[in-house]
């Protein structure tokens, strides 16, 4: 099923909501209570996973999930770890759309066509590179694109729409991941005035589904995102409460 993240949001679209995307930092607390807590989202309503590896310098991740790459990477989690939970998980569910997000050296660092060939045995569906600019995401694409996976790029706040447009050229089976806020990741109490407009110039201006992510934590902001975006992503509230928890019981978002 190459096309695993183009049904999740038409099946969203036609249940007219927004596509929930949720994601974990894979190995905190432990690897075992992450492939739990896939579960346990999937059951929850979550449409499309993302499977954080953690990395050593995680820049553009606030305190929530640093800690967590940290503890994840005291355990010995790496790549082929994650890339093996990943394919336990999609054995489980295959319809779910299951994205990889990772820093570009973990990826690097295992060669680009190693890199390529795994995620698309363990059944990822797209790839997320952090710190991979535009200008340099050719020789990623050029791994990707002929094993069907797919992309996702991110969007700052500040990215002009013509190079939003440029960085959804040539992408297919993926979304634009739109940075709701300035800085790093963590849970707000309160969303920016102007991301309504800067979703629906975005929405207007690619073909691609749009989701928006950082600092959401509340069906309430996820519901005034969904008005204009095609999803939203739950990043930072997910990791802490599976930290403390250890697990998701009763609503996902309160």
């Amino acid at each position: 099923m190459k096309d695993r993240i183009t049904k999740c949001f038409e099946r969203a679209r036609a249940e007219k909501r927004g596509a929930f995307v949720g994601y974990l930092t894979m190995g905190y607390p432990t690897l075992e209570a992450c492939e739990r807590g896939a579960d346990e989202l999937v059951a929850g309503g979550v449409d499309i996973l993302e499977l954080g590896v953690p990395f050593s310098d995680p820049f553009a991740d606030g305190a929530v999930i640093r800690a967590a790459a940290y503890k994840a990477l005291e355990q010995g989690v790496d790549m082929e770890a994650v890339l093996a939970a990943a394919s336990r998980i999609r054995a489980k569910h295959p319809e779910t759309g299951l994205v990889l997000f990772s820093y570009y050296n973990p990826i690097f660092s295992m060669g680009l066509e190693k890199f390529a060939a795994e995620a698309e045995k363990a059944g990822i569906d797209a790839v997320l590179s952090v710190d991979l600019p535009l200008e340099e995401r050719d020789e990623l694409l050029a791994a990707l694109k002929p094993r069907g996976l797919g992309y996702v790029p991110l969007i700052a706040p500040n990215t002009p729409i013509e190079r939003v447009k440029a960085s959804a050229e040539g992408l297919e089976n993926t979304f634009l991941y739109i940075i709701t806020v300035k800085g790093t990741t963590g849970v707000r109490t309160e969303l920016p005035a102007e991301l309504t407009s800067r979703l629906d110039a975005i929405r207007a201006a690619v073909k691609l589904p749009i989701a928006a992510g950082f600092g959401i934590s509340t069906r309430a902001q996820a519901d005034v995102v969904c008005a204009h975006a095609d999803g939203f992503i739950v990043g930072s509230a997910l990791v802490k409460r599976l930290g403390a928890e250890g697990g998701f019981t009763g609503e996902i978002l309160p």
